[in-house]
């Protein structure tokens, strides 16, 4: 939502924008999107289904259920049956560890078993793929919640009642966010704008069938059909592009946040978008 909508607040200011304040904004990316929500709620359920992390009576119970009315009861347990799913399992990354820590609990509880904790760290290491590590979200989550990071930060000034954590529930019933952005990316292409969106392929929570499903939304005709690009001889993901600048690419192997599963695959897609080079095409590159 953020990048789209404010390129186009960019995109009508710079409309009666004088020559110091114009903004030379030429287009934009983003990756593993949520950008309308009826068909990213579809795609999720697809995706599960379609790498066997539900089964198929629950598939078809929600799939029932999503086109209902009203929710019921039993609604709610399919739903709830859904979540349960992916609590073993990392729903941003479906292939890779999850963390073995439970961050929730206290400092002295850790001190406790810390020999415990070395030598799974020392068992993980060797599981993990280079450059990730499952636990960097409970890391962050412990550096912000303390007095000194957040006396340097000039944050929680008022000394809140709750810890920081990643994604809050404090707000209630937030309604300040739009249900689709497909117009506003519609918009902007057709102002000429270059939009590339991306997708790690191994996502669960904006899986890439809820990506090919918003763009489908769209009706944008093909320019270029479905193909392999390629990084240091191995394919790097798929990629089809659109009349009037438009393409959707995806990177092998990755999950939610791209750059952090594939570095290098994420540099040569990002450098591309910034020559407006098509991505290669051959096992050369």
């Amino acid at each position: 939502h953020y990048v789209p909508q404010l390129a186009e607040l960019i995109y009508e200011r710079n409309k009666g924008s004088t020559k110091d304040s114009y903004i030379n904004l030429k287009g934009f990316m983003i990756g593993n999107a949520v950008i309308n929500d009826e068909t990213d709620s579809a795609g999720i359920v697809d995706y599960a289904w379609s790498h066997a992390i539900i089964s198929d009576q629950l598939y078809h119970n929600i799939k029932e259920c999503d086109n209902r009315e009203s929710i019921t009861n039993q609604c709610v347990v399919h739903y709830r049956g859904f979540a349960e799913a992916y609590s073993d399992i990392d729903i941003y990354s479906i292939y890779t560890p999850v963390c073995p820590f439970d961050f929730s609990t206290r400092i002295s509880s850790k001190l406790v078993v810390a020999p415990l904790l070395l030598s799974a760290l020392h068992d993980l290491g060797h599981k993990l793929p280079s450059g990730y590590d499952p636990c960097t979200e409970g890391y962050a989550e412990k550096f912000f919640n303390r007095e000194d990071v957040q006396m340097a930060l000039h944050a929680n000034v008022t000394k809140l009642s709750y810890p920081y954590t990643p994604c809050s529930n404090v707000i209630q019933k937030w309604n300040d966010s739009a249900e689709t952005i497909l117009p506003i990316i519609k918009k902007l292409l057709n102002a000429g704008l270059r939009i590339w969106i991306y997708s790690g392929d191994t996502d669960g929570r904006v899986p890439v069938t809820s990506t090919r499903y918003s763009i489908n939304k769209m009706r944008l005709r093909v320019k270029e059909e479905w193909r392999a690009w390629f990084h240091k001889s191995q394919v790097a993901g798929w990629v089809e592009t659109y009349e009037g600048g438009l393409v959707l690419a995806t990177v092998r192997g990755a999950g939610h946040q791209v750059p952090v599963f594939a570095p290098q695959q994420s540099l040569s897609l990002f450098s591309h978008f910034l020559s407006a080079k098509t991505l290669p095409a051959s096992s050369k590159f």
